[in-house]
């Protein structure tokens, strides 16, 4: 009985794969939509690609081609082909905006540009592209039944580009240009002021300030020391407790004496 089973399992997956392959060489545009249609709904994505690929230019402007676009779509988006499917889905959605899969096609093609986002390290171009397409998303459907996973993901991203935003200003820190630190860092701070990156960023503002006051000449001493003073309430001001605490008040110990010796 079991080695019944496996010959029938076996017969019906010869059949599948001969006609897979009698649609892959036929000149019927309508079998190759029905075989990819069906190959899609089986999940074998890679082989519905090829048919819709031969598919499509016979059925542009046709009736059939708001179907097709969109499983093709769908099977870049399954295949991680993610540059491509954003664009088809984006393509859909310009050339079929009364389609019931509009809204949907929107989401999946702003979803295929946040997975094009690059680790933080390395160049945002991408990311604030992904962010400003998944915002436009969020603006256009806001009572979406994707509105969650949209804020969920451009939550991601934006943070993403904190994170790299934060580290270009904590680099200047890095190579000891303590003014351009502080500058660097207050604008990061300005301009993202609900960061989660906010209190490291006001530490190094302070540790920048300290030794750029600790390091200057005599006639600008005594407003460096204060401009780090300032630094440090900024700092505990925003968290008491900060983890950076002991650090912060070693360096509040030596702006004060270095004060108290000044004003002598």
């Amino acid at each position: 009985m079991k080695k019944f089973f496996a010959l029938i399992t076996v017969l019906i997956l010869l059949s599948s794969c001969s006609e897979y392959q009698k649609a892959l060489k036929s000149e019927d545009v309508a079998l190759k939509f029905d075989v990819a249609t069906k190959t899609f709904e089986k999940g074998k994505y890679e082989k519905a690609i090829r048919l819709f690929e031969q598919v499509a230019p016979a059925y542009k402007g046709k009736p059939q081609a708001e179907k097709m676009f969109y499983l093709y779509s769908q099977s870049l988006y399954k295949t991680k082909q993610y540059y491509l499917a954003g664009y088809q889905f984006e393509s859909f959605a310009s050339s079929y905006p009364k389609s019931d899969k509009v809204e949907e096609a929107v989401f999946f093609g702003a979803k295929s540009f946040s997975m094009l986002s690059p680790v933080y390290s390395l160049d945002q171009t991408d990311t604030q592209k992904a962010t400003d397409k998944m915002q436009n998303f969020i603006d256009t459907y806001p009572s979406s039944s994707f509105f969650a996973e949209a804020n969920a993901i451009i939550k991601e991203l934006r943070i993403k580009i904190e994170k790299k935003e934060f580290e270009n200003a904590k680099q200047y820190n890095t190579i000891s240009d303590f003014k351009a630190a502080q500058i660097a860092l207050d604008n990061f701070i300005s301009d993202f002021p609900g960061t989660p990156y906010k209190e490291e960023a006001l530490f190094y503002k302070l540790d920048s300030a300290y030794k750029l006051a600790i390091n200057s000449i005599p006639q600008k001493l005594n407003e460096r020391l204060l401009n780090a003073k300032a630094a440090y309430s900024s700092l505990i001001k925003f968290n008491s407790s900060t983890k950076y605490k002991n650090k912060a008040d070693e360096m509040l110990a030596k702006i004060d004496k270095d004060l108290q010796q000044f004003s002598k």
